[in-house]
């Protein structure tokens, strides 16, 4: 048995493992990833990045790397299957970015890498337990003692079962297939660019849907189907390959021929949230914390922006440099924003129409959907852009999201490449404390304020510049 020590052992090595290592390599933190499958499937899986998280790569200077890898930029998201663009929003970064979730994977650990960590792959998780001072978790012939585990497993996690904690939510009554598939040439009315979401979702009768996605390589296509009412005996069977060429006949006719099916899974239209993310000295963040269908491309955003709520200030309380209450915050602010999204994706599974009255809801709330308010608030929710953290202030720009404004030492978001705080400020002003980056700007996006705090992942933290209550 070889032991280790850490300061947080990360179990799991997809996005979300992957963003939380790199957060707290930058600050310093001696983190161990374990991954227990061998290497990297390479399967696409995950298609897209809202604008909020591109938003929070480019914070790091990762976002580069994702746009290198990235196969389209989509002008809108959607809801519900109904098209809804980013207009209106303060971002500079107002699309998707059309990305395979094993190339966001390869973005991290490439990152990770520089920053000295290497993925400990072959390791499966077989057993943790904590006291009052931290963690020994087991994998395989590893024994680490660390101050924290994290879970970034997925929806199956190992730790959160561990914990025995609950994962209650909407139980779905159907499933959908998601499916790379290479055809023989173009099929017979397919897109070729991914440029919208007008049009790539079809039905054919009440339940059922077929979505079909141009992927990087030529005729290879993302195909999405399923049926809402109903779902097969075992969730968990193999997609065959007759299912995939009955959808893709379905959709394009008996002349569109299949050279390959890549890669195929099958999924549940089931939403659940843990109960806790946070047990004595053991978290959880992801797929591990939430789980639910789909619906406007929202899952792995979610986990990347829990990692990023989640390392810096972890960090900050290994660093000894938390407030009592920081690190409890991050259950707090992410639970909070996973109910929402799960509350907007039941929303989503509300308007598939499976009656004639839900069909006379769903050419309404359509109509409702070209007002430029309701785009507005719909937009904001599936891309994140609407977040806002609960504040003692009453003040608009309190808990929300820095815009990338231009400043005399470049974008904002320059400020924050070495996960700091920073303090932005029309007037000569002294750092609050060692931890805040102080950069005087001739103005700022709210006219009315002379200053603004904030967090290292872009938030207000408040419009004193006080960092009471966060640093000690």
């Amino acid at each position: 048995m070889q032991e280790l020590t850490a300061e947080v052992v990360v179990v799991g090595a997809g996005p979300t493992g992957l963003m939380l290592a790199n957060e707290l390599a930058l600050a310093g933190v001696d983190v161990q990833v374990l991954e227990r499958m061998h290497e990297r499937t390479g399967l696409s899986k995950a298609l897209n990045l809202q604008p909020r998280t591109a938003e929070v790569l480019d914070l790091r200077r990762l976002l580069p790397r994702a746009q290198d890898r990235s196969f389209a930029t989509v002008a809108d998201g959607h809801f519900a299957v109904i098209p809804v663009p980013y207009t209106g929003w303060d971002t500079r970064h107002p699309y998707q970015l059309g990305i395979p979730q094993a190339e966001v994977e390869a973005a991290l650990e490439e990152r990770l890498a520089e920053q000295g960590v290497r993925v400990r792959r072959g390791h499966e998780l077989t057993n943790f337990s904590q006291d009052a001072d931290g963690v020994t978790v087991i994998a395989g012939d590893l024994r680490i003692r660390a101050a924290y585990l994290v879970g970034c497993d997925g929806g199956r996690s190992s730790v959160r079962k561990a914990l025995n904690l609950s994962f209650e939510g909407i139980e779905g009554q159907g499933h959908g297939v998601a499916a790379d598939v290479l055809f023989k040439s173009t099929p017979p009315g397919a897109p070729t660019q991914w440029r919208s979401m007008s049009n790539m979702v079809t039905s054919g009768s009440p339940g059922k849907f077929i979505g079909v996605i141009p992927l990087a390589e030529p005729n290879l296509y993302r195909i999405s189907f399923g049926d809402r009412l109903n779902r097969p005996p075992n969730l968990r069977a193999e997609v065959t390959a007759e299912e995939v060429r009955q959808a893709v006949t379905e959709r394009f006719g008996p002349e569109a021929q299949i050279a390959e099916i890549r890669w195929a899974s099958r999924f549940s239209d089931d939403s659940r949230l843990a109960e806790k993310y946070k047990v004595g000295r053991v978290l959880l963040a992801g797929d591990a914390a939430h789980t639910h269908f789909p619906a406007g491309g929202q899952g792995l955003n979610l986990g990347i922006q829990d990692a990023m709520n989640l390392g810096w200030k972890l960090a900050a309380e290994l660093n000894n440099r938390a407030s009592a209450a920081l690190l409890d915050s991050y259950e707090e602010e992410r639970r909070t924003v996973a109910s929402q999204v799960l509350n907007n994706i039941a929303a989503q599974n509300a308007l598939v129409p499976t009656t004639p009255n839900q069909l006379a809801l769903r050419a309404l709330f359509r109509d409702l959907a070209t007002l430029p308010e309701v785009q507005h608030h719909l937009s904001g929710m599936v891309s994140g852009l609407d977040i806002r953290y609960k504040t003692e202030e009453t003040h608009p720009a309190a808990g929300t999201r820095l815009p990338d404004f231009p400043t005399a030492q470049g974008y904002a978001s320059t400020l924050f490449h070495k996960g700091n705080w920073v303090l932005l400020t029309k007037t000569p002003t002294p750092s609050p404390h060692t931890e805040v980056l102080v950069a005087q700007v001739p103005h700022l996006p709210w006219p009315d304020l002379q200053r603004i705090l904030v967090r290292p992942d872009g938030y207000i933290a408040n419009t004193t510049g006080s960092t009471k209550g966060w640093l000690t």
